[in-house]
């Protein structure tokens, strides 16, 4: 993939899957993600016009310190549910919410930064590349992202090869 310049007066709006990035930091690496500084490198010092993150509640409510944090931090925070199916399945993502966001948001936008390694996301990212010109960049473990999310991003930033930064270690 070509290393894509950044350039200071480009517009950067950051949507981040919570889910995926905790889980991916907590299964890979046995630690939990610096939502702060994944912001920070996603912004890279350009104009930072808005960043949301997308987050489950549990009926036990013991997120909500960690949706205050990251709202202190400059994120908005969209939450739902944790739906749990009869049978005891649960269900809880936001794909269709952050995509619907992505394509809204980048017709006001240079550069869309998902922090999600979910190929599902594919379909958005090209029809945000082909129909609205804005970049979209990808922000997370490579080792629990899509290669082909990799490949059709903008580009990517793997948080597996700056561990110290991107995870709290104490």
């Amino acid at each position: 993939m070509p290393k894509i310049s950044k350039f200071k007066e480009q517009r950067v709006g950051v949507l981040v899957d919570i889910q995926n990035l905790y889980y991916s930091g907590k299964v890979l690496h046995g630690k939990k993600v610096n939502f702060n500084k994944v912001l920070e490198e996603s912004v890279s010092g350009r104009k930072f016009i808005r960043a949301i993150a997308y987050g489950i509640r549990t009926a036990e409510g013991l997120e909500e310190k960690f949706f205050e944090a990251l709202e202190n931090q400059g994120f908005e925070v969209k939450t739902k549910d944790l739906q749990i199916f009869p049978g005891g399945a649960k269900k809880g993502d936001w794909d269709v919410g952050i995509a619907v966001d992505a394509i809204k948001m980048s017709k006001s936008l240079d550069v869309i930064v998902l922090a999600s390694g979910d190929g599902d996301y594919i379909p958005m990212v090209e029809y945000i590349q082909n129909t609205t010109g804005c970049r979209v960049e990808i922000i997370a473990f490579q080792e629990s992202s899509s290669a082909k999310l990799i490949t059709t991003a903008d580009s990517f930033i793997n948080m597996s090869q700056n561990k110290r930064k991107f995870l709290i270690t104490r």
